[in-house]
């Protein structure tokens, strides 16, 4: 009888050495024996690269072969997999990803900008050599639902996927809820605690969150991934008194991500996605979802409703989401990044939303004088709104500004559209109305 050989070890490739590019490396060093025996080999790190050669990063980097180049990793012999952590859609993360592949190596990333921006090209260039791009981290930090649409999921025709995909404003709107205090200081606040980054603009203006969104759809639905089809709102002119007002009606706010497919008038499908803040009610498993955490809500026909929730950034975590990558390419498994080959993803047009119908909550600041009440409700009638119930609130003093918060019965988003247009230039708003349409349960 023979003797079985052990494989060969999984000579990986690190480039990017901040706090989940660490994170990796402290995870094989901790988890080493655990790894070998679920991978089937030895994962192991054989060169690495970053910026700053010089800095101590609390790990031990001598042991590794350090490339001040990181495209030369891509051409290295000793090295079988290349994982990228140095981040942005273009520059030299992009030119290391097309390299690797390239030159028939797999590649990880935890670069959600890149995949959303660059992520169909690189796809057909991975499917040609026959080798796995992974981006489990991409998605929501250690949450595996990357996997989860592509392999738990791959039964199902999904007919909707929406969620919480970023912690930085997740964190602010309940630390809002929970403390009365405004945006502003709430993001002081984040910025301090390392929640937000200095310049946070990706995360409270959406844009983070559509990137992922983007993924998601492309991979639940079979569609070519469309980022420039996302529509995006931020939280920035969301207030204590829209929580406030919330809170009384039953509803918290959350900056909800959603991608669904429709018939079109004409018989093809379209894909709507869109990433804005929403009244979730209290009843909704959305509503728990507090501080950094991230939630993702998958509608099969099949398996139902599907929640997966974690943490969706951190070096644990997402590094978690990178090892989990290289187990899967360790064990040979490579499969179409996107579940279905990149030739067979669907090119849908993207959605006008304008008949959808949906209930929304309205906020307006107005001049507190006779008549603006009539001016807004007459707006809303000739647009054909209904209102379901109505709040006014002053601001305390005698001439000051007046809040009127309301929320519609279910109607056309574009007739609240309308009736906002009809309002436009009105001297009676001193600051343009916010619409938060409520997430259907």
């Amino acid at each position: 009888m023979g003797v079985e050989q052990a494989a060969p070890p999984l000579r990986i490739a690190l480039a990017g050495l901040g706090t989940v590019g660490v994170g990796v490396i402290r995870l094989l060093d901790t988890n080493r024996d655990l790894l070998t025996a679920r991978a089937g080999r030895e994962l192991q790190v054989v060169a690495v690269s970053a910026r700053d050669r010089s800095k101590d990063r609390g790990v031990d980097l001598a042991r590794f072969a350090w490339e001040d180049d990181m495209t030369a990793m891509a051409h290295r012999d000793d090295v079988d997999v290349v994982v990228e952590l140095v981040g942005g859609s273009d520059g030299p993360a992009l030119n290391l990803a097309r390299k690797a592949l390239q030159s028939g190596k797999p590649l990880v990333t935890a670069n959600k900008a890149m995949i959303a921006h660059h992520g169909l090209a690189l796809a057909e260039l991975a499917e040609a050599r026959d080798v796995a791009l992974k981006f489990e981290a991409a998605v929501a930090g250690g949450i595996p639902v990357v996997k989860g649409l592509r392999e738990g999921t791959a039964a199902n025709a999904i007919e909707r996927i929406y969620g919480i995909l970023n912690g930085t404003c997740n964190y602010i709107l309940s630390k809002m809820e929970e403390t009365g205090a405004d945006f502003a200081d709430v993001l002081k606040d984040a910025q301090q605690l390392g929640y937000a980054e200095a310049d946070p603009s990706f995360d409270i203006e959406g844009v983070d969150a559509a990137h992922k969104l983007a993924i998601l759809a492309a991979i639940g639905f079979g569609a070519k991934l469309d980022f420039d089809s996302v529509r995006v709102t931020g939280i920035t002119r969301v207030q204590a008194a829209d929580i406030a007002q919330a809170d009384i009606l039953g509803y918290v706010i959350r900056l909800i991500a959603m991608a669904d497919v429709e018939e079109g008038e004409g018989g093809g499908a379209t894909l709507l996605q869109r990433v804005r803040p929403c009244l979730v009610s209290k009843d909704h498993p959305l509503s728990r979802v507090d501080g950094p955490t991230n939630a993702v809500v998958a509608e099969g026909n099949f398996s139902g409703r599907l929640l997966f929730q974690g943490a969706g950034a951190g070096d644990g975590p997402t590094a978690s989401a990178v090892v989990a990558d290289l187990i899967d390419i360790a064990r040979d498994e490579v499969g179409a990044p996107f579940s279905i080959p990149v030739s067979r993803l669907d090119p849908l047009p993207p959605t006008e939303p304008g008949h959808r119908l949906e209930r929304t909550y309205l906020r307006f600041t107005v001049a507190d004088r006779p008549g603006v009440l009539a001016e807004i409700t007459a707006a809303m009638r000739d647009a054909g709104v209904s209102i379901e119930s109505l709040i006014q609130k002053g601001r305390g003093d005698a001439g000051a500004e007046v809040l009127v918060a309301m929320v519609t019965h279910e109607g056309p988003e574009r007739a609240v559209r309308d009736a906002l247009a009809l309002l436009e230039g009105s001297d009676s708003l001193t600051s343009a109305p916010l619409a938060l349409p409520l997430l259907p349960d």
